[in-house]
């Protein structure tokens, strides 16, 4: 747990009201830098730079956008939330859009990224050329029917890319290797109280060994290679903890069939075994990569 970490969620309260915008702000300022080191390791294995023109479904934040930026890539994301856009927007663009921002800007970023609405790419890249890296990194795999949207959105991008572009699917490690596991099936649990049980798409269920690789053949893509890296969830107490988890939106499913305070309650519990002395939180966990060709 670093200090900035700490610093930076100490007082969190988990009883913050769940509309989307605060949802939206949990997601980027407590939970998403968790999967930092997964977009580290793809982003040296795949040696991006400024030869890079990635586009990036399901961008959320932007947290992975503006860490490709930094090394001189030229980015495009594309996400149906409306809130987490929003927030990208701020981080990448915060004084002027893409066309219009200027040649000496002392943000280099902000000259090689974009942001389109409502998911839809856009038929280039951001500096004109056709896109050769495609991304997700919004991880699949511990959800019911997490990855039914993904694949339509692969097949819509893909000819946006030159011949041969990479394109990394991400997802959850084996259950065994995620702390974080054992409290997701909190989500499960709960939804299983309801009368009848709620069973629609977003309950918690197992990662399954090949669930990234059933996407990419059910896309038209052509494994080359996978890896494994070490995304610890740490957070500064319980309370940060919840909000963070619930930011994700695997306890929807749970909330709807029961109230978001039991859900509240019972995730906090949950998180009893993952409490240090000083009470923050911490859950080892490992993460999947898939790096395909088109």
């Amino acid at each position: 747990m670093t200090p900035t970490l700490v610093r930076n969620q100490l007082g969190a309260d988990a009883s913050a009201p769940a509309d989307a915008g605060t949802r939206a702000r949990d997601w980027a300022e407590i939970q998403e830098r968790m999967l930092a080191p997964l977009y580290e390791a793809v982003y040296d294995r795949m040696e991006v730079g400024a030869a890079t023109r990635m586009l990036s479904l399901g961008c959320g934040s932007g947290l992975a956008m503006l860490v490709a930026a930094a090394r001189g890539a030229h980015v495009t994301g594309v996400d149906s939330d409306r809130e987490r856009l929003a927030l990208a927007r701020a981080r990448l663009l915060p004084d002027a859009g893409w066309d219009d921002a200027p040649a000496h800007s002392p943000h280099p970023a902000r000259r090689r990224a974009r942001l389109l609405e409502d998911g839809v790419p856009a038929p280039v890249g951001a500096d004109g050329a056709p896109y050769n890296l495609i991304t997700v990194f919004e991880p699949i795999g511990c959800a019911a029917g997490d990855s039914e949207g993904l694949v339509p959105a692969l097949r819509s991008a893909v000819p946006l890319a030159v011949r041969g572009a990479t394109v990394v699917l991400t997802g959850w490690g084996p259950p065994e290797r995620c702390a974080t596991a054992a409290v997701l099936q909190v989500a499960a649990r709960l939804a299983d109280t309801a009368r009848p049980p709620r069973t629609e798409p977003g309950r918690w269920r197992p990662t399954l060994r090949d669930d990234l690789e059933d996407v990419a053949a059910r896309a038209g893509l052509k494994p080359d290679g996978s890896g494994r890296v070490s995304c610890p969830f740490g957070y500064a107490d319980v309370g940060s903890a919840v909000r963070g988890l619930l930011s994700t939106g695997l306890f929807d499913t749970a909330v709807r069939a029961t109230d978001r305070s039991q859900v509240e309650k019972e995730v906090a519990e949950a998180l009893h075994p993952y409490q240090r002395e000083d009470g923050t939180v911490w859950m080892p966990n490992v993460f999947r990569y898939l790096v395909c060709v088109t």
